[in-house]
């Protein structure tokens, strides 16, 4: 399941720029695993940063790929997915809303693991059946969410 069929709403998709935004943190050796199918777009962003991407429109729940996660995950579903990423002890990179650092499930699951990299302005989605590929930016913040990244410093703020 990508989640292109399950809830419309999910169903939004990272401006490319905002993937290029963090390009500096992705690590170039190892293989990306970006679950969450959308339009498939993400495929050709990252091939164009130099990364080795698998995107493919299945499951996320029936598969493991990858050395790393880094995809906007479905919002509907992100205590299940970040419970998944959990239990498979998987490095990530999600986009998710600023909220959950106040969640009490993310901070029982993630309190000694997680970085965060903050953009400057809100990071900007499509929605999949927009044919003009007109940005959306919800009213709320989103921030990269990092597990096991390794990265210099716990809290980055970029442009």
């Amino acid at each position: 399941m990508s989640f292109t069929n399950d809830k419309s709403s999910d169903n939004y998709i990272t401006n490319k720029n905002d993937w290029f935004r963090i390009k500096e943190y992705i690590p170039k050796d190892k293989v990306i695993w970006s679950p969450f199918y959308c339009d498939g777009k993400q495929k050709i962003y990252f091939k164009e940063m130099g990364l080795d991407i698998i995107h493919e429109d299945e499951d996320f729940f029936k598969n493991n790929k990858g050395e790393i996660v880094i995809d906007n995950a479905p919002f509907s579903k992100k205590k299940e997915v970040l419970l998944r990423l959990k239990e498979l002890d998987k490095p990530f990179i999600l986009i998710l809303p600023s909220i959950m650092l106040s969640c009490k499930y993310f901070q029982e699951l993630f309190k000694n693991n997680i970085q965060i990299i903050i953009p400057q302005t809100r990071i900007k989605f499509s929605h999949v059946d927009n044919d003009n590929n007109e940005n959306y930016t919800p009213p709320y913040g989103c921030f990269y969410f990092c597990y096991k990244m390794n990265l210099h410093k716990d809290l980055i703020f970029i442009n």
